[in-house]
């Protein structure tokens, strides 16, 4: 079956740049893909979609040369398995508190006698010929760390065999770690919050395994690199999206003296 290119790419050393799906759309989709990302995420988890749209959103996307990965809703072995049978050679799991956890997040991933997935994959084998046994191979589980105690097991979390990575969701940490001090979000400044997401580096780092983060910037995911970070999401396309339109207005309004969203006769537009 065909190679994974991303886990390719962090076994050479160098970083990666993953785009991040939350949109149930083929086309929007297939234009992520097309910009040159390493790898593409869909978010089943957040994301205004179902397990029909993955589908055709991996369908529109296979023709890039991106790594397609899927956020899955939850630790559960027919979200996981589904989303594999459907081509994805990455999955980001959330919620991982403990080792027990990830050692189960894992055995969903590979066929016997590497784990428990059932055999199935519908679409995948389609898309990959030669998809089998060897997909145990080429698979990336990326857990997610995203609570106090799973900062607490952090350690043996990352140290779980079969683990590939730990993807930390910046907002989420910041909820499950601060007891409600600080508000969800990307691109943390905060002194204590830098130190977890240093420390979650350091924990993959000494484990030999990928240290993933959502970052709101390009500039927040060179910094983050340089933490050791090996893979960061830069935004996502429903944030481009709004980001892009809000800039296209803003200027049209500047340009034609329209700085408001009113009317001259104090209707709206």
């Amino acid at each position: 079956m065909q190679k994974n290119k991303l886990k390719q790419l962090l076994a050479a050393g160098k970083p990666a740049m993953n785009g991040w799906c939350s949109i149930g759309n083929p086309f929007t989709a297939e234009i992520m893909a097309a910009q040159g990302y390493d790898s593409v995420t869909i978010d089943n988890q957040h994301g205004a979609l179902d397990y029909g749209d993955v589908l055709t959103m991996l369908q529109a996307m296979h023709a890039s040369d991106a790594t397609l990965m899927v956020r899955v809703p939850w630790r559960d072995p027919g979200y996981i398995m589904k989303a594999l049978d459907a081509g994805a050679l990455g999955i980001i799991c959330p919620m991982v508190n403990n080792r027990a956890e990830a050692e189960e997040f894992v055995s969903f991933m590979r066929y016997p006698p590497h784990g428990q997935r059932s055999f199935g994959p519908t679409r995948a084998a389609v898309a990959m010929p030669g998809y089998g046994l060897a997909a145990n191979d080429e698979v990336l589980a990326l857990a997610m760390i995203e609570t106090a105690d799973g900062m607490a097991n952090l350690d043996e979390i990352a140290a779980t065999p079969g683990l590939d990575g730990i993807y930390v969701g910046p907002a989420d940490l910041t909820l499950g770690t601060q007891e409600g001090r600080l508000p969800p979000g990307l691109d943390r400044q905060e002194p204590e919050m830098i130190a977890l997401i240093k420390q979650i580096a350091q924990a993959c780092k000494v484990n030999g395994i990928t240290a993933c983060l959502h970052c709101g910037t390009p500039e927040y995911a060179a910094q983050a690199i340089g933490w050791g970070y090996n893979l960061t999401t830069v935004s996502g396309d429903s944030r481009l999206l709004a980001a892009a339109a809000g800039a296209s207005v803003a200027a049209w309004r500047k340009l034609n003296g329209r700085d408001t969203v009113a009317g001259d006769d104090g209707g709206m537009y």
